[in-house]
């Protein structure tokens, strides 16, 4: 049987304490290894951006234990692992190919380097974007940075609105993993509709759960498209 350390990783320290992000991966994760018949030994979060490749000691050290024990580290994406090709070939070599991601049905090389040219593209257009908007606030008058007069308050606002808008945007696959997990721990359709809000999780709507919303999850076969709740896929984390 074998043996997986989960590897889960958020961009910032606000997300990690949030579990936005968090959650989905582990459900992720837990589907497949449930699939694979294997042992998650342990769980490894990491709060730190995909392209800060040497600042990631939860990573080095899940690694040393990897090929201490002949362990398997698997993340729920690749891009979880590493936005950089580079950085993503190293990883895997340290390990000695005991590596799985479970966005990737067979990892060879030549795969693994599209996935990784993908993640990798990925934060280049979102360094693109973002430095592309800056300059258009700036070009309409918008003082850039932290105003001096944004008060605690508004700064909480801030990220209340952040975490709500971020809640409100997650893809089917993701929140049929977590509907899964629950299942497999035999959890009523009140229990799951709880355990979907109190993960962040919204119908399309913008509305909690009820035990309808679940009922569909559970017989998307069974129900019209207009009735089937649809999570939008978010902008990925960088």
């Amino acid at each position: 049987m074998a043996h997986y350390i989960a590897y889960l990783r958020v961009s910032t320290q606000r997300q990690k304490n949030s579990g936005l992000g968090i959650e989905a991966q582990r459900a992720i994760i837990e589907y497949y290894a449930k699939i694979d018949q294997a042992i998650i030994v342990r769980e490894v979060v990491e709060s730190v951006s995909g392209k800060e490749t040497g600042n990631r000691p939860q990573l080095r050290a899940a690694i040393t234990e990897c090929v201490q024990h002949g362990y398997t580290l698997v993340v729920a994406k690749l891009d979880r692992l590493s936005r950089d090709v580079q950085d993503t070939f190293q990883i895997l070599k340290a390990l000695e190919g005991r590596l799985k991601s479970c966005d990737i049905p067979q990892l060879d090389s030549f795969t693994l380097a599209i996935f990784a040219g993908l993640a990798q593209r990925e934060r280049e257009l979102i360094s693109i974007r973002t430095k592309a908007a800056l300059a258009e606030k700036k070009k309409r008058g918008f003082q850039l940075g932290t105003p001096a007069n944004l008060t605690i308050d508004n700064r909480k606002t801030g990220i209340l609105a952040a975490a709500e808008k971020a809640t409100k945007h997650r893809s089917n696959r993701l929140v049929l993993a977590l509907v899964e997990k629950c299942r497999r721990e035999h959890k009523t359709l009140p229990e799951i509709a709880r355990e979907l809000d109190e993960s962040g999780f919204r119908t399309v709507r913008g509305k909690k759960h009820s035990i309808f919303s679940v009922r569909r999850l559970l017989k998307p076969d069974g129900c019209k498209p207009s009735a089937r709740p649809i999570y939008e896929s978010p902008e990925h984390n960088s």
